[in-house]
């Protein structure tokens, strides 16, 4: 808390001497299009050059508890939280959010388009065998997926082939089941990213279990000595700022926002 109170007493308008971090986020962030605006302003404002490694939310974490990275964004609660835990980084800042809909083929052979609940969604996909697909890579997208196949009280490890697990990241999966004209959960803001939708269309969302929270989780020095701690914590300044806010906020494709600011100051 120390160290954080300290960062804030940067000056965003000067140029530092820049410095450079590593940063895990996961394929979905970066397939928003978002990094490509924050990262130019983040430059701009701090001088910090920011590398990043894209993955899912489970190689970052793996990433961030050997030392690879200096932090971490990604968007699973329970395994940030056991991250924390195990003493792998300083503490968890929420910076954004949106949510995770369920896109499918237009002619929706399931009828998903008129259930109530994402439950109720998956097991007519799983009753009707529809074609679907799933990330199958252990990202934050990939365990929220399996958390609402469990709360559907279907377990897609008894599935057959109809389930196709493809071991990707959030486009190249999107674009398999473009291509299999298939249903598949997405982050909003990769779907409307998303240039190859093909006959897709968004089918269902709402469900408040959808919610997708970002998160961003400093690697602690502690156990890695060589971590650049101090830009860590410039980078965290920095998003969590009023012109942070300003840019996730007016980031937006076809008028529509993808994602919303709530970092606490």
């Amino acid at each position: 808390m120390i160290r954080f109170f300290a960062a804030v007493l940067i000056v965003f308008g000067s140029h530092v001497q820049a410095d450079t971090m590593k940063l895990a986020v996961t394929t979905s962030f970066h397939n928003s299009g978002l990094s490509d605006v924050l990262l130019p302003a983040i430059k701009e404002d701090t001088g910090l050059d920011v590398s990043l490694l894209v993955v899912g939310t489970g190689q970052a974490i793996r990433l961030g508890e050997a030392g690879d990275v200096d932090a971490i964004l990604v968007h699973s609660k329970a395994a940030e939280d056991a991250f924390i835990a195990a003493g792998y980084g300083t503490h968890r800042r929420e910076i954004m959010y949106n949510d995770f809909v369920l896109i499918g083929p237009a002619a929706d052979p399931a009828q998903i388009k008129d259930t109530g609940t994402t439950a109720a969604a998956l097991q007519r996909i799983a009753t009707t065998q529809s074609a679907f697909v799933s990330r199958g890579d252990d990202s934050g997208t990939h365990k929220k997926e399996l958390s609402m196949w469990s709360s559907a009280a279907l377990d897609p490890t008894g599935f057959g082939a109809w389930y196709k697990a493809v071991g990707a990241g959030m486009g190249a999966s999107l674009n398999t089941a473009s291509g299999l004209n298939a249903y598949i959960m997405a982050d909003r803001a990769s779907w409307l990213n998303f240039a190859n939708k093909g006959e897709l269309e968004l089918l269902f969302s709402g469900d408040p279990l959808l919610f997708n929270q970002y998160a961003y989780l400093p690697v602690n020095p502690a156990r890695h000595g060589h971590i650049k701690a101090q830009a860590a914590m410039t980078l965290e300044t920095w998003l969590t700022s009023p012109r942070a806010q300003q840019l996730i906020n007016g980031y937006r494709i076809n008028d529509e926002a993808l994602f919303v600011f709530n970092a606490k100051q």
